[in-house]
Parts: structure tokens; C-alpha cells; sequence
């Protein structure tokens, strides 16, 4: 399975997740600035779940039906980027499963994942 990192994810978390073993295409090292649309395009031609913390993607995807092959939103704000790394890599580990084609929200404690 791979993922594309938006620009809004810390890098301490994408960078986690590949020393985990994921693989990660991080926007910000190869296409800085795109749009968001540009983004989940990258991640849709990729065949990648989006990794983002920008809740634009929910409007995308929910609100103007664009395409998308899994998306995790974290909202894990004012916690360190290695305790986020920490949390997603658990989260990744325990429901890599459900993660492709889900909408996928994960808080400090708690996960919330949308089919379809």
C-alpha cells in the first residue's frame, strides 16, 4: 500500500511511517505549492491513501464527489510531531486494512473510519 503525504503533515510523521516500513510519497519533497486538488489527483493516479491534516479534502471528496482511494485526516494538533508519528504508526498497524477507500479521522484517542 502507498501514501502520499500532503504538505500540511509534519515531516517527523511521513518520515516515521518510512522508517516503519511505508511507503511515502511526500508532497512537500517533490511538488511544493500544488493545490489540494493537484494533491488528491497525485494520490489518486497513485493509487495512494492521502495522509493530511487540512479538512479541505473532507469538501473535496464528500462535497464535489472528487475521486480518492482513501483518505486519513489527522487532527492531532498541539501534540508533538513524534507523539502524532507514534499514534499514526499504531493506528496504521492496527487498521491497515480498513484504510484503503475509508475516510479515516484519527484524534488523540480516538479513530473514526468511513467507508466508501
Amino acid at each position: 500500500m502507498q501514501f502520499v503525504a500532503d504538505e500540511s503533515v509534519d515531516a517527523p510523521v511521513y518520515k516515521a511511517l518510512r522508517d516503519a516500513g511505508y511507503n511515502i510519497f511526500a508532497i512537500v519533497e517533490h511538488h511544493p505549492g500544488i493545490t489540494d486538488e493537484e494533491v488528491l489527483q497525485i494520490a489518486y493516479d497513485k493509487s495512494a491513501v492521502l495522509i493530511t491534516q487540512d479538512k479541505d479534502f473532507g469538501e473535496l471528496t464528500f462535497r464535489m464527489g472528487k475521486p480518492h482511494h482513501g483518505i486519513i485526516l489527522l487532527r492531532l494538533s498541539g501534540l508533538p510531531p513524534l507523539q502524532k508519528a507514534g499514534i499514526v504508526i499504531s493506528v496504521f498497524e492496527e487498521h491497515k486494512q480498513e484504510l484503503p477507500s475509508s475516510f479515516t479521522v484519527i484524534l488523540s484517542d480516538f479513530v473514526k473510519i468511513r467507508k466508501g
